[in-house]
């Protein structure tokens, strides 16, 4: 499961820039294509979050869609899964969107 280790990762990241201050509210931008479950990644960070600066901090993760550029045609298409096809037909894109995960925001008490 690698939620759990996400998780850890930006708890550690979080509590590190939040020093003695108390985090109420972390703001995540994660790409659909990353193949993270958001439920997952809610439930360990909340397990990681416990007895940190962190404890009892909301998750807000915000969605981002994926886009890829068609190699064969230069279309670009909006894709929701890695497994996605272009218009043509073709198989071959290049992802411009959909794979970051990326801390965009904390709210400190």
């Amino acid at each position: 499961m690698h939620e759990l280790s996400l998780a850890t990762s930006i708890v550690e990241a979080c509590a590190a820039r939040a020093g003695d201050a108390r985090v109420c509210r972390v703001t995540l931008e994660m790409g659909r294509l990353t193949c993270v479950s958001p439920h997952a990644l809610r439930f360990c960070f909340e397990l990681c979050a416990d007895g940190t600066p962190l404890a009892g901090a909301a998750l807000d993760i915000v969605e981002v869609r994926g886009r890829a550029r068609c190699r064969a045609c230069g279309d670009e298409q909006t894709l929701d899964d890695l497994g996605g096809a272009c218009g043509c037909g073709s198989y071959d894109l290049h992802w411009l969107a959909g794979e970051e995960l990326r801390i965009k925001e904390m709210e400190l008490l």
